[in-house]
C-alpha cells in the first residue's frame, strides 16, 4: 500500500457498533463481533475434535491389540491407570535392604540412648537391668526374726520402706513442714514432671521393642534373600512381637 492510499484511509469514517438500546436492556447484553468470534472459534475448535474422533472410530480396527488395555481400570465408573511395578536388580534390591536395615538400627540405638538419659534425669534405682541393693539385718534369735519389725529399726514411716533414697526419719518428719502454698506448687509441678518423664519412658521402651523386633525381621528376610542349596525350614511364623523362626541345614564349610 502506497503512502498515498494509507493518507486517504487515516481520513475515512470509522464505522462502530451501535451501542444496546434502553428498550432492550431487560434481554441481556447485546451480542458484538468479538462475544462472536469468540463463540464461532470455541464451536470450530469443538467441531473439529468431533470430526477427529469420528474418523479415529471409523478407522480403528477392533481387533487390534494395546497395552493401555490392561494399563488401565475402570472401577465404580472411574476410570484410572494402573501402577506399574517397579523393577530392581539384585544388587540393588540387597542395597535397599541393607539401607533399610541400617536406618532401622541407628534408630534402635538412638532410642536406647534417650532412654538412658531419661533414667537418669528421674532417678530410676530399681532397675531389672542391674543389680538391685539388699539390706541386711542379723539377729541372735530366730525369734526375733519373725517379730523383726523393720520400720522401727529404720526409725521410719512404712510406707516410705520402699524408697532406697531419700528416706526421712520420724522425727525428721515430724519438724518437717511446708512454709507456705509456694512449696506446695513446686511439689505437685514437680510430681508432674515425674510423671511426664515416666510416661515418655515407657513409650520410648515400647518403640525399641518394636525396632528390636523388626531389626530381627529385616536380618532374617536378608538371609532369606541370598541363594542357598537347601531352603530353610519354618519352626514359628512372624508375629507382631516376634521375628520368624527359620532353621537351615548344615554344610561343612572348606
Amino acid at each position: 500500500m502506497s503512502s498515498w492510499a494509507k493518507a486517504a484511509k487515516s481520513g475515512q469514517r470509522i464505522h462502530r457498533e451501535r451501542h444496546q438500546p434502553d428498550a432492550r436492556k431487560y434481554l441481556g447484553l447485546l451480542e458484538k463481533r468479538k462475544d462472536y468470534k469468540l463463540r464461532k472459534r470455541v464451536y470450530d475448535v469443538k467441531q473439529n475434535k468431533l470430526k477427529k474422533l469420528y474418523k479415529k472410530a471409523l478407522n480403528k480396527n477392533p481387533n487390534e491389540f494395546c497395552f493401555h488395555m490392561i494399563n488401565s481400570e475402570i472401577e465404580d465408573g472411574v476410570h484410572y491407570e494402573k501402577e506399574k511395578p517397579v523393577e530392581h536388580s539384585e544388587a540393588q534390591l540387597k542395597l535397599m535392604q541393607t539401607q533399610d536395615a541400617n536406618y532401622v538400627n541407628y534408630k534402635l540405638s538412638t532410642e536406647l540412648k534417650k532412654i538412658e538419659k531419661l533414667k537418669s534425669a528421674v532417678s530410676i534405682m530399681d532397675i531389672e537391668d542391674k543389680p538391685k541393693n539388699t539390706h541386711t539385718f542379723y539377729v541372735d534369735k530366730k525369734s526375733q526374726a519373725k517379730k523383726f519389725d523393720v520400720s522401727k529399726q529404720l526409725n521410719t514411716h512404712p510406707a516410705l520402706l520402699d524408697r532406697a533414697f531419700n528416706r526421712p526419719t520420724l522425727d525428721a518428719l515430724k519438724t518437717m513442714k511446708l512454709q507456705n502454698n509456694t512449696d506446695k506448687d513446686i511439689l505437685a509441678k514437680t510430681s508432674k514432671q515425674i510423671t511426664q518423664q515416666y510416661n515418655e519412658l515407657s513409650k520410648r521402651i515400647e518403640r525399641v521393642q518394636e525396632l528390636s523386633v523388626l531389626s530381627r525381621k529385616l536380618e532374617v528376610k536378608k538371609k532369606l534373600s541370598s541363594k542357598t542349596d537347601a531352603a530353610p525350614k519354618l519352626i514359628k511364623g512372624a508375629t507382631k512381637t516376634n521375628a520368624p523362626i527359620y532353621v537351615w541345614k548344615k554344610e561343612r564349610k572348606r
